[in-house]
């Protein structure tokens, strides 16, 4: 249970900065890379709990 807690936490830090990442391109870089501004959070927890 214990690396069950430890490895949500990991995730939520790994989405957390993909979420920062992905919020600073431009809407131009987003759509070069193919996805929407209302796509980031999908995208960055798919991410992160990879």
């Amino acid at each position: 249970m214990f690396l069950a807690i430890v490895r949500f936490v990991q995730s939520w830090k790994d989405y957390n900065a993909a979420l920062r990442e992905l919020s600073l391109l431009s809407d131009r870089e987003l759509a070069d890379v193919g996805i929407s501004r209302s796509d980031i959070p999908r995208v960055a927890w798919e991410q992160a709990t990879r």
